[in-house]
């Protein structure tokens, strides 16, 4: 017997969860349980990059349910081995840690930063310096790495060992470290994001990004890059840091690599392999289906051409939300981010706040995202078409019309 979304549920209340069930999808298309079809400019939040219900996903993770589903990482994966192999070839890691999320990637990068500070730089009682407005994730060391408050409330007392400075400002990381390493070492690495998601979609400036590197470099401190909503072709690039034309010592993925199936990774160079058998561990990390479908995801944006789709469609995107930004000036008042991940900033003395627009555009069966209060965030399948670019904006200035009135 089917359930209306809005009946009770056995389930926790963690979520705010809008009142739609979605029973299928196909590309950037999604139908409910009523049969009405949205436009999807979510995708999983970052997660389905080739889109609903591919058929490369689907043809290859059929064939590898009739093979082989788990084993555990106490034996040898060819899966796991080969999408390693890929990640190594096309970015700047030199081996690669399998794990579920995002959060658990970002937790492995804490432990590796405090068994460096340990190994490496003989700290008694290792900090992990951390950006403010930034996401790192639910878990509670990622929580405690997590430089906003409202996320924290509830959850005291956090794991020690982080300190906070302010996102794309060279003074503040400057002063941070000095004060810190004065009197000896004390710091282990820098955990960033490229470009904050959750925190409003903010890049990262380049010259920011330099100078973060070579003081990294110079206190001999891990610069380690947190790509879990960026990673994996949604800039544009495969890897955020591309963007930024400077290279981490390690860099966490997830979302998009799975094409919407559970997979994350923690990528390191030579300097941060630092693991040893039994410093850490996942029972489902990297199983063979997960792998499989990473590698499925990885051959498919390379065999479509993707990047190049995405940096058109960012484009395009870009362009039509600076045109509805000249439409609605009250209300709107800039566009940031890279390729397919856009964020639409409201006014801040504008009554509107991004969770009218996303409700509003619901009711143009349009699926937007917020990014904090201020932000509508705007982040499709990589496969999306010029046509339904238009087709989002279309909809997304009868959300504005509908919410101006």
């Amino acid at each position: 017997m089917g359930s209306s979304p809005t009946a009770p549920t056995a389930l926790m209340e963690t979520y705010n969860r809008l009142p739609i069930a979605f029973t299928r999808g196909k590309g950037c298309w999604l139908w409910d349980s009523n049969g009405n079809c949205f436009l999807d400019a979510v995708a999983g939040i970052a997660t389905c990059s080739l889109g609903h219900s591919d058929r490369a996903l689907r043809r290859e993770l059929s064939k590898q349910l009739n093979r082989l589903q788990h084993v555990s990482n106490l034996f040898r994966i060819p899966e796991q081995e080969e999408l390693a192999k890929w990640l190594v070839k096309n970015s700047c890691a030199q081996k690669v840690f399998f794990c579920n999320s995002g959060a658990e990637a970002n937790e492995a990068s804490i432990k590796l930063s405090r068994k460096y500070g340990h190994l490496i730089r003989n700290i008694e009682n290792p900090i992990i310096l951390s950006a403010k407005s930034s996401f790192h994730g639910r878990t509670l060391a990622a929580l405690s790495a997590t430089g906003q408050t409202k996320y924290h409330e509830g959850f005291g007392p956090l794991v020690k060992g982080f300190e906070f400075f302010s996102f794309n400002d060279i003074q503040s990381i400057e002063r941070l470290l000095y004060r810190l390493e004065a009197e000896g070492p004390k710091v282990a690495s820098v955990l960033i994001e490229p470009i904050q998601g959750e925190g409003g979609v903010n890049p990262g400036t380049k010259i920011f990004f330099k100078r973060l590197r070579e003081l990294c470099d110079e206190y001999k401190v891990l610069l380690i890059f947190d790509e879990v909503q960026i990673g994996m072709a949604r800039s544009g690039h495969w890897w955020g840091y591309q963007e930024l034309g400077v290279e981490p010592d390690a860099f966490t993925i997830a979302k998009g690599l799975g094409g919407g199936h559970a997979i994350g990774a923690l990528l390191v160079k030579e300097k941060a392999d630092l693991f040893s058998p039994g410093d850490h561990a996942s029972t489902f990390g990297g199983n063979p289906f997960a792998c499989k479908a990473g590698l499925t995801v990885a051959k498919e944006i390379e065999k479509r051409k993707l990047l190049s789709n995405v940096q058109a469609r960012g484009k395009q995107i870009t362009s039509g939300l600076v045109q509805l930004i000249n439409e609605f000036p009250h209300e709107l008042k800039e566009v940031r981010g890279w390729g397919l991940l856009q964020g639409l900033v409201i006014q801040e003395d504008s009554t509107l706040i991004a969770e009218q627009l996303v409700k509003a555009a619901i009711k143009e069966r349009l699926l937007i995202g917020s990014a904090g209060r201020k932000v509508v965030r705007i982040i499709p399948p990589l496969t999306i078409t010029s046509n339904e670019v238009k087709k989002i904006l279309i909809r997304l200035k009868s959300s504005l019309i509908a919410t101006s009135k």
